[in-house]
């Protein structure tokens, strides 16, 4: 397997990790018409082309809108008919996940200054959020255990699922996680088409504030052209992660880090960081002796080669500071004392700190959120978490003090940018 090999000593080795860190999803002509006139054929016509899409893409024939909708004992029934090793993980994550994101409930404030004039905050959740789901051959349980169970803590009132179900197929799984983080309607639609029911509505799919979750490129561009009528999460890239790593760690550990993003698909990008020549040697035998063992090998092969690397670096300073150029998703500092890196450590998603801390735990179970920022978004852009279902609304109430003093500096700033109506409305309380 020809993983590059870099080295930060390199005259050219900026250019080089830029040419690596390249990325640009190619707009394809086609697919954004698709998605638009799809988009535009929901909101003319809702529920007929909903069921008209659904047929064609999906090969889910039922007469009416409605009978998309899943009934909630099918997904209590999923819940109890798992196996009692997935139930109990199941319940285990959606416990953590929970945990974590109590954390993060922001709640309103207020102060009163001296004048007697009140000023706060007051915090509210988002009524309706739309969760896509994937579905068919992929099945992601924790996806909607990562999207559900935030907005449930922070107040969401009605959380509307989409899932496609080609032929028919459901996967017990993901329903029993919609079951157990209180979805309080699932629908098995999928693609623009759901999206676009969620951001117009019809008679059957209410509309909602906001539309989470993952999918394909159609999902993608729909979400990103609904986003005014509707917010949205963000519009994610290929899955990534950066290791940097003392060489102290298992080689075959480090190998199996960087396999477990590669797997994804042939797009994701996982890189190596390590000032140890020897390790990034071992690491890379580990990678060729591991990858038959993989069933998704000539997934992780393809990534490997084509968006991989290995890189030696001169200390672990010079680690971190690459990392912040970086910016990636998933973040593991595999070294003897990751904390005191921290400070130095200013642009990941997720930070994965020591040998034991594979990021694989936190797309499942660790707690914290696994809806990341991706392809350097991270400089700019946060997980996903509480916050993103609630929102903020200023609080104002002025006593007379305080109108005669606040009017007199608006009315001042507000004759100077020429808007006499804002001046007399604030000169009017003074008297």
């Amino acid at each position: 397997m020809n993983i590059k090999r870099l080295s930060s000593d390199q005259p050219d080795f900026s250019a080089q990790l830029d040419a690596l860190l390249a990325f640009e999803a190619t707009a394809d002509d086609k697919l954004e018409a698709t998605v638009a006139a799809i988009l535009e054929d929901v909101k003319r016509r809702g529920d007929m082309a909903l069921l008209e899409y659904t047929q064609r893409f999906d090969r889910l024939f039922v007469a009416t809108a409605a009978e998309l909708e899943l009934p909630h004992s099918e997904l209590k029934a999923a819940y109890d008919g798992l196996p009692e090793e997935q139930r109990s993980a199941l319940k285990q994550a959606a416990d953590r996940v929970t945990a974590y994101h109590e954390k993060q409930r922001m709640e309103s404030w207020s102060y009163t200054d001296e004048d007697g004039t009140l000023l706060g905050q007051q915090v509210t959740a988002l009524d309706r959020v739309g969760l896509y789901v994937p579905g068919g051959k992929a099945a992601y349980p924790s996806s909607v255990l990562m999207n559900a169970l935030p907005a449930k803590v922070a107040g969401v009132s009605e959380l509307i699922m989409v899932v496609p179900t080609p032929d028919g197929i459901k996967n017990p799984l993901v329903l029993a996680a919609a079951y157990l983080s209180g979805v309080s309607r699932v629908f098995t639609i999928g693609g623009a088409q759901a999206v676009a029911a969620l951001a117009y509505g019809t008679d059957t799919v209410p509309r909602v504030d906001k539309v989470v979750g993952p999918g394909n490129a159609y999902v993608a561009s729909a979400k990103r052209r609904v986003f005014g009528v509707v917010g949205i999460d963000m519009v994610a890239g290929p899955s990534e992660i950066l290791v940097i790593c003392d060489g102290k760690t298992a080689p075959d550990w480090i190998a199996m880090d960087l396999f477990s993003q590669a797997e994804h698909d042939e797009l994701a990008q996982a890189i190596l960081l390590t000032p140890d020549p020897a390790f990034a040697d071992a690491v890379q035998a580990s990678a060729e002796r591991l990858l038959n063992q993989m069933p998704r090998k000539e997934i992780i092969r393809t990534a490997l080669e084509n968006r991989g690397a290995i890189i030696t670096v001169r200390d672990l300073a010079e680690a971190c500071a690459i990392s912040n150029r970086i910016a990636p998703e998933h973040l593991e500092v595999s070294v003897e004392d990751p904390r005191q890196w921290l400070p130095d450590l200013k642009h990941a998603g997720a930070i994965f700190m020591g040998k034991y801390t594979s990021e694989s735990l936190g797309d499942y179970c660790a707690g914290p959120n696994h809806v990341l920022p991706t392809s350097g978004t991270a400089r700019f852009s946060s997980p996903l978490g509480v916050y993103d279902f609630q929102k903020r609304s200023s609080l104002i109430q002025v006593s007379a003090t305080g109108a005669k003093k606040l009017g007199e500096i608006a009315s001042v700033l507000a004759f100077g940018e020429g808007l006499q109506a804002h001046a007399q409305s604030a000169i009017y309380r003074k008297s």
